[in-house]
């Protein structure tokens, strides 16, 4: 029997009662699209961030892009991030014409090395955009820090760390906005796309709206500032706003497993998560390293159980993003840990006995390296 690095079969099996409620509940409202359950989730996730507003869109992605927009990202602009990310944090910037300017990563935590910063920021820099990577927060003390002094703005990448928090403040209430990703694998899935964007400043929040809804405000065909078809669906977001109430169970059992891994890989020469002092991880992911890591998913396949690279090219060496002309070896941190990272089966649901296994059989396979 296989062992997949994520599935939602089991936790859907538990709550079907209620999401299959949530489905009729909209079906039977009258309305489709940016009704009740639309507001009710933008005002529960705004809440939960201690932000003025929520702005509910389409996915991930464009909840970056729309972002960007509002905070007046564009042409010719500079936005400092990493490569060591999944392609939409760049593919978004690309999309409202800047340029990603890249810096590297913590070798023990993978996480931007906000040390490096400051002397990434031109005349062209408009925003800092940190990435909260596999489930905890880049040093956000830093990133504001930098970014007031250079009078730059900050958009928080959250797809990855819903609920995680630094020195006790949750992670989307740093910046001037934060974009979120609910698509289905993430620690606040839904069952489809769905993204949103939350924010403090009501120009920015109004501008969102806009663009999400082709750039109109109240009267259809009426385009303010033209916009995208961006919308949170209504069935989503009623979905969402049940499991948001089950979030802290969700990350309380991935954390657990967490746990579990490291007691059982403690003393092997494994790679393990470094968790940053003031940190509370919420385990999105929970990534690895090791040299062999090729060879280690090839003989766990080969057993069934699947191990997944979170990432095994770096952002700045793909093909899409040659324009940029950054060379092989400026990331040299990002560029070894593509070649050593890999993930362990993580979610909320994955049962004791096939985490045992799971441990069972990379040990075995730790030992014939």
């Amino acid at each position: 029997m296989s062992i997949n690095v994520w599935s939602y079969l089991t936790e859907y099996e538990a709550e079907r009662e209620d999401l299959l409620e949530a489905v009729d509940k909209v079906f039977g409202s009258g309305q489709l699209m940016l009704g009740a359950s639309v507001r009710s989730f933008e005002t529960a996730f705004a809440a939960m961030h201690h932000r003025s507003h929520c702005v509910g869109v389409d996915n991930g992605t464009n909840a970056l892009v729309l972002a960007l927009r509002s905070l007046g990202v564009g042409q010719g602009d500079e936005v400092i991030t990493v490569s060591n990310t999944a392609a939409p944090t760049v593919v978004a910037i690309d999309a409202v014409g800047a340029t990603p300017t890249f810096v590297d990563v913590r070798p023990e935590t993978q996480l931007m090395d906000v040390a490096q910063l400051a002397d990434a920021v031109t005349e062209r820099t408009r925003c800092i955009l940190p990435v909260h990577l596999y489930g905890q927060a880049v040093d956000m003390m830093t990133v504001r820090q930098v970014a007031h002094d250079s009078g730059l703005a900050v958009l928080e990448d959250c797809a990855q760390a819903h609920g995680a928090r630094q020195e006790g403040r949750i992670v989307g209430s740093f910046g001037d906005a934060a974009a979120f990703s609910f698509y289905p694998t993430k620690v606040l899935g839904a069952y489809g796309d769905g993204g949103a964007v939350i924010a403090d400043d009501e120009q920015v929040a109004a501008t969102l709206r806009r663009l999400r809804y082709y750039g109109m405000e109240d009267r259809y065909y009426v385009v303010e500032t033209p916009g995208f078809n961006s919308r949170l669906d209504e069935v989503q977001a009623e979905i969402l706003f049940r499991k948001l109430s089950r979030l802290e169970q969700y990350i309380s059992a991935r954390r657990a497993i967490a746990a579990t891994y490291d007691a059982a890989f403690a003393g092997t020469d494994l790679g393990l998560p470094t968790v940053v002092p003031g940190n509370e991880h919420v385990y999105y992911l929970y990534v690895v390293r090791h040299p062999a890591r090729d060879e280690i998913i090839r003989q766990m396949k080969a057993v069934g159980i699947g191990l997944n690279i979170s990432y095994p090219w770096p952002v700045h060496t793909m093909s899409g993003f040659a324009h940029l002309g950054q060379d092989i070896g400026s990331l040299p941190v990002t560029e070894r840990l593509a070649n050593e990272v890999f993930s362990l089966p993580m979610y909320p649901t994955l049962s004791a006995s096939d985490q045992a296994r799971v441990i069972d059989e990379l040990l075995a396979v730790l030992t014939r390296l």
